[in-house]
């Protein structure tokens, strides 16, 4: 017994001399939490890197504010800096912004990999393991000289979906006071000066909006001393694939090389989510409208109606606050749970910013009428999608009543253009879910028109609709991942 101490002693001792992350995450094998993992370790040991670099962070530096004006011109002057080679960019940007620098920040880190493999997890025992600064430390000029040094610098964690928001709600902001200003500079500045690390769950570019925002904040941040980690389904090379305007996002590409160690977990195979136990009641499903009057049925209800609680405490609709000044309506509720059907909430023109406000509110929501979801359902089941990653952000608990197996819920598809005679044609081949293989469907678009998705592809086929597909594809791989996560008993807040 006292050799096993000593040698446990003499692990502990290893793993904390290596790096406060390696610590963390040894002692939760030891705990028997999760199991040793060689791309988990290699990766634990990047971060250890970056933690232990932190130390020499540079300050943000001060910014003269003279803020770009906006212009229509192709030869404005944020239109040629951005048509130049990165470093010309970051040079103009220090000239003009007065920016002075310590040296360079260190390098970020972007981790993309299927689901399941553990980035997340491995980001979140990293972010932990970084300390606030307080008043001590700032005044203390010898605070570096312990390589051991616990880092301390402010830091953010934010999903991807949140922090777009935030970025469009500062523009919004901005813009209502300064018109014609250029909003982005001076976001940079904000963002620097509250987080000096930013790490990034579920990194994802889907439209070009975000695109853009995103070529030039960067661009501000990293020049401000900004370390990004991030993690991503997608490698850099795939971000905003056969999205509109795609060489416009190319210099972000190289951006984020320049200035991040790539690591990829692609191959792993490993989906660690599918290990969990569902045994919370947050999944059932039936083939029959749960109101309808069967055993089965009743069964549903009555604990559908148990996880609501005391109906006695239900209050009258109530609109949401939401960003931009909208609002999203709940018919049911009560202080605890808000009760919906699929088409309340997916059938609706919704998004993450509405499914945040809902998980800020209530720690509890119960879906009923989810059908199976393929490629018929691209709109809603992006919705769908959006609303779980909300919900799993938020540690909100998710109650579904589906008409099919949660194994059948999402059909996996693959999307691709072909070329024939000058026409794109999009082929999608569903293959997934116990019940279909290759199938003719339909693609709904915001003007409510039908194309049919069939073997023979349609005409004219829009990059945007073939990027947006196979980003719901990945999605659907990480949704069914989650909600099995979801479903074990300690999920919830």
């Amino acid at each position: 017994m006292m050799k096993k101490l000593i040698a446990k002693h003499r692990v502990a001792t290893q793993c904390f001399s290596t790096g406060p992350v390696t610590a963390a995450y040894e002692l939760m094998v030891d705990a028997g939490k999760v199991r040793r993992d060689d791309a988990q370790v290699a990766l634990v040991a990047k971060f250890d890197a970056l933690h232990e670099s932190l130390a020499s962070l540079p300050p943000v530096p001060t910014v003269a504010h003279d803020p770009i004006e906006s212009s229509s011109t192709s030869s404005s002057p944020l239109s040629l800096l951005l048509s130049q080679p990165l470093a010309s960019m970051q040079s103009f940007l220090r000239k003009k912004f007065h920016l002075w620098s310590f040296g360079p920040p260190p390098r970020g880190l972007y981790i993309h990999g299927s689901v399941g493999v553990g980035k997340s997890f491995l980001m979140d025992l990293f972010y932990a393991s970084v300390s606030l600064p307080d008043d001590d430390f700032c005044r203390n000029n010898d605070a570096h000289s312990d390589n051991h040094i616990q880092a301390k610098v402010t830091k953010r964690r934010v999903h991807f979906h949140e922090f777009m928001l935030d970025v469009h709600h500062r523009i919004f902001v901005y813009k209502e006071k300064h018109p014609r200003g250029d909003a982005i500079p001076i976001i940079a500045q904000q963002l620097a000066q509250e987080s000096q690390l930013l790490c990034f769950d579920e990194f994802q570019v889907t439209d070009i909006a975000d695109a853009m925002i995103l070529k030039r904040l960067f661009l501000f941040l990293l020049d401000l001393n900004v370390v990004v980690v991030a993690t991503s389904n997608r490698s850099p090379d795939a971000l905003y694939e056969g999205g509109i305007n795609r060489s416009l996002f190319l210099p972000f590409i190289e951006l984020l090389k320049h200035t991040s160690d790539i690591i990829s977990m692609e191959d792993l195979g490993k989906d660690y989510r599918l290990e969990t136990q569902a045994d919370g009641q947050s999944y059932f499903w039936s083939n029959e409208d749960v109101r309808g009057d069967n055993n089965i049925n009743n069964n549903i209800h009555t604990q559908l109606e148990e996880i609501f609680g005391d109906t006695t405490s239900e209050t009258q609709a109530e609109s949401i606050p939401v960003l931009f000044g909208r609002t999203v309506q709940v018919a049911r509720m009560n202080d605890q749970c808000a009760w919906f059907d699929f088409s309340e909430l997916c059938y609706q023109p919704l998004g993450a910013a509405d499914y945040i406000s809902l998980c800020r509110r209530f720690p509890v929501l119960i879906m009923d009428g989810v059908p199976q979801l393929d490629s018929n359902y691209l709109n809603e089941a992006r919705r769908f999608v959006t609303l779980i990653d909300a919900c799993y952000e938020s540690r909100t608990r998710l109650v579904l009543v589906a008409q099919v197996p949660l194994d059948e819920l999402f059909v996996d598809f693959e999307a691709q253009v072909q070329t024939t005679d000058g026409d794109e044609e999009l082929i999608v081949n569903e293959k997934g879910g116990n019940s279909s293989s290759f199938a003719t469907t339909m693609i709904r678009t915001k003007e409510g028109e039908y194309y049919e998705w069939s073997a023979t592809g349609r005409v004219g086929v829009s990059l945007a609709q073939f990027s947006s597909a196979n980003d719901l594809a990945f999605s659907f791989r990480r949704a069914s991942s989650r909600l099995v996560e979801m479903g074990g008993k300690e999920w919830g807040r």
